[in-house]
């Protein structure tokens, strides 16, 4: 079993504690991963962008000029995709991009890139963390005592109001629980801080 450091939210170092290697310690696939981002990022898409064929632009009821006998190309609309201001041509129209992956692909994706953060030492484990009220400075002093400069990722065992609200406004810094975790959010991160609490839960749910 992978043994991590526990640490406080004075940055100091508690214990240490043995993660569950069926989640901390797989084997690191990265092509789940890949398969689980690309569903996720085209699940995000809105699908709204459209365009107007030749029959949904105003005007070119007429034809401009008579078919024969002036020396120009045949033409039966100025709304047709070659003239300017006319319609186009096979562009998109409003879908739905969304398609499904199987669960179990799901949560080994998100197995292998829990195990990737440990396996790079991005993984730093806490306590315990609440907030007696929001306020951003508390959470951007806890950062720095965990030295943490790039963008993380804060894993809650449950959705903590005054802990999200503070970590808000932070620059480069998200939080999410174990009901909502994502295999794009944790690898969209540098540094995966998460408390006891929620390792715990993610270990009774996905082990």
């Amino acid at each position: 079993m992978p043994k991590v450091a526990l640490y406080n939210t004075d940055g100091k170092q508690v214990g240490d504690i043995e993660l569950n290697e069926n989640v901390f310690g797989a084997e690191v696939r990265a092509d789940i991963m890949h398969e689980v981002v690309v569903n996720y990022l085209a699940n995000q898409r809105q699908g709204t962008q459209s365009t107007k064929t030749r029959t949904e632009v105003s005007g070119g009821g007429i034809k401009p000029w008579r078919q024969k006998g002036t020396g120009r190309a045949r033409q039966g609309s100025i709304r047709a995709p070659q003239w300017v201001g006319g319609g186009v041509a096979l562009g998109p129209k409003p879908r739905d991009y969304r398609y499904s992956v199987n669960k179990k692909v799901r949560r080994l994706a998100l197995r292998s890139a829990l195990s990737s953060k440990v396996a790079e030492s991005e993984l730093i484990v806490l306590d315990s963390l609440t907030l007696d009220e929001i306020k951003t400075s508390r959470m951007a002093e806890i950062l720095k005592n965990l030295n943490v400069t790039e963008k993380a990722l804060i894993v809650l065992a449950d959705n903590d109001k005054n802990v999200v609200l503070s970590a808000r406004n932070i620059e480069g810094v998200d939080t999410t629980f174990v009901g909502a975790i994502n295999t794009y959010e944790v690898l969209g991160h540098t540094k995966c801080i998460i408390t006891k609490d929620a390792a715990l839960k993610l270990e009774e749910v996905y082990a």
